[in-house]
């Protein structure tokens, strides 16, 4: 099938949910998600779950690759969002060990979705699909797996024609929010992202400064202007749950 002729994924559904039960950050806090209302809600959650059935029916293939692209982040984080939800309440997705292995944590290794005649799990789609197919960087501030210290889960789903401009928005808003990159006490703290993912960030610490700095806005560029090595690396592993507040 040419790409032009394809079936366009309808991810208006998605849309609706997050405008529902989606609350954005302020002052750098994570945008959040109300998993136990919707969890409460019975309709919504299977709506969620008829929305995921619905792209399991797409040929991703037969898409444009923007398309493509948008479509297999918000199967991720619709599928995120769907885990987190049958588990709830959770303190942390680490907490829900359904992947196989005696010593795994959370969903990511499990089976979940079957496209194109060919069963995924999280990481498969983040790891084998994502990231491998595509190339691009900034997929690791699109995609959001439920923590407080991951980036944002956008608030209005990813398309093709907005690609380009959602993830640059990603970028900017995550480096620029202490989960992102923050200075203190005069040196440089920065997600674990950039650390785990190195390789996707040029393979070094300088790498992970350019990362840093393109996105930077003023006030953190001016910051940045004597650091020369990254200090610590840390995250949070908390749920980005609407009902907590940000952690002291």
């Amino acid at each position: 099938m040419k790409a032009e002729q394809a079936t366009m994924p309808n991810h208006g559904e998605w849309g609706r949910l997050l405008d529902l039960y989606l609350t954005e950050g302020e002052g750098g806090a994570p945008n959040r998600v109300d998993y136990g209302a919707l969890k409460a809600n019975a309709a919504d959650h299977a709506a969620l779950k008829a929305y995921i059935a619905a792209l399991e029916q797409v040929e991703p293939e037969s898409l444009p690759r923007d398309e493509r692209f948008a479509y297999w982040v918000n199967l991720y984080n619709a599928l995120t969002v769907d885990v987190v939800t049958d588990h709830y309440p959770v303190a942390s997705i680490r907490d829900i060990s359904i992947s196989p292995g005696l010593f795994s944590k959370g969903p990511w290794g499990k089976k979940l979705v079957t496209v194109a005649g060919r069963e995924l799990s999280l990481d498969d789609i983040e790891h084998g699909i994502l990231r491998q197919e595509f190339g691009d960087r900034r997929v690791h501030y699109a995609v959001n797996c439920a923590s407080w210290g991951c980036p944002d889960l956008a608030p209005r789903p990813y398309t093709g024609a907005g690609l380009e401009e959602m993830l640059e928005g990603a970028a900017r808003g995550f480096i620029n929010s202490p989960r992102g990159a923050r200075i203190e006490d005069g040196g440089l703290i920065a997600s674990s992202i950039f650390d785990w993912y190195r390789k996707d960030f040029g393979g070094s610490e300088a790498g992970v400064l350019a990362e840093i700095r393109k996105y930077a806005d003023a006030a953190l560029s001016a910051g940045l202007e004597n650091i020369g090595a990254v200090s610590s690396y840390r995250y949070d592993w908390s749920l980005n749950d609407a009902n907590r507040e940000e952690p002291q």
